[in-house]
């Protein structure tokens, strides 16, 4: 019988080509690479200033990820770039859109060089008009299998009008999409103890999940929203929010209570503890929760299959979460990696059009 694919739908990548190009606009900083830090301009990274950024080799070079690929005892990696490249806090929509193209390009080559064990998710600058061109730009051209996001940008959130495009495009593509944490409200106070990414990031994630709950994005658009990290704090407050839906006339704007659009939601399985994913998987269902590692930072699931294979529930719905539900929502996947051209046509655009 045909094993079920091992599909890990959270990594990232740091293509050389992008660093060489955001250092020679003053954007990036590389003197640390022998260290295995990066620095990048705060208003893209959205850190502190200097703020040092993790960069393991297998953020840039093939040969190194493939090999970490493969002794993970994973098949493919879905791809897209860190937040630290989504320059979510600023508002110069030029900077903004030109950071996002150059993400999407570098990435779209790094993965077409994988021999088809890397795909590609595009970047998408929320927030801003130029998003819904980027999107098809990434899925009809670069040969994206899906996209990733961040959880603000263009100063406004998620549920803001100016997004209502992309949420609807989104769905009518039937697009699957990584949210994923890119800023914290409260820096300040997070800038201690590495805590702006251990609390902030899944605190975030909650808030602008809340915001397309009680802001019907979720009513007016089918989306196929898959939320890093386990959806971060979000499934501990499940029964909070609805009980606002209750309680709270100012929260009773949409139809059903919040959970019932959290069961929708998809989620990943980077949540660091077998009793923490059981209870997900207990919530949601092994149908809505993906194989997801944010490999390969250091805050990543090492033992992905272990993880999962520790659930107690049938061998075909672990298998189903390590890549059964991924396969069936990352479009043309298999199609671009075996046997199709999307790989050398993705090659073929980019070398034509790179930007000098």
């Amino acid at each position: 019988m045909q094993r079920t694919p091992i599909i890990d739908v959270h990594t990232h990548a740091l293509p050389m080509p992008l660093l060489r190009d955001l250092e020679a606009l003053g954007h990036a900083d590389l003197s640390g690479l022998a260290n295995r830090v990066l620095r990048l301009d705060s208003a893209i990274s959205g850190l502190a200033p200097g703020a040092p950024i993790p960069l393991p080799a297998e953020q840039y070079d093939l040969a190194t990820r493939l090999a970490s690929v493969t002794a993970a005892g994973v098949d493919y990696q879905a791809v897209s770039p860190p937040p630290f490249t989504f320059a979510s806090e600023s508002t110069d929509e030029r900077l903004v859109m030109d950071i996002t193209r150059r993400t999407n390009d570098a990435v779209a080559e790094f993965v077409a060089g994988s021999g088809g064990r890397l795909v590609g998710l595009a970047a998408l600058p929320v927030g801003f008009p130029g998003a819904v061109q980027e999107l098809a730009r990434c899925l009809d051209e670069l040969g994206f299998v899906g996209a990733t996001m961040g959880t603000f940008g263009g100063g406004r959130e998620l549920d803001d009008p100016l997004n209502e495009e992309l949420w609807s495009s989104l769905a009518f593509r039937r697009c699957f999409v990584l949210l994923h944490p890119s800023r914290a409200s409260s820096p300040t106070r997070l800038a201690d103890y590495h805590l702006l990414q251990l609390l902030g990031y899944p605190a975030e994630t909650a808030l602008a999940t809340a915001r397309l709950v009680f802001g019907g994005v979720l009513d007016r658009n089918d989306l196929i929203l898959c939320l890093a990290h386990g959806g971060g704090c979000l499934p501990g407050i499940g029964a909070r929010l609805d009980l606002g839906w209750h309680r709270k006339a100012v929260s009773r704007v949409i139809p059903y209570p919040p959970t019932h659009y959290l069961r929708r939601l998809r989620y990943d399985t980077a949540v660091f503890d077998a009793s923490v994913l059981a209870r997900l998987v207990e919530d949601v269902t092994p149908a809505n929760v993906l194989l997801g590692t944010d490999a390969p930072y250091d805050l990543a699931d090492r033992q992905p299959l272990a993880t999962v294979r520790t659930l107690k529930i049938d061998t075909s719905e672990q298998d189903a979460i390590l890549g059964g539900n991924a396969a069936s929502l990352l479009q043309g996947m298999f199609r671009a990696t075996h046997g199709g051209t999307a790989a050398s046509d993705t090659l073929s655009y980019i070398t034509t059009s790179r930007r000098s």
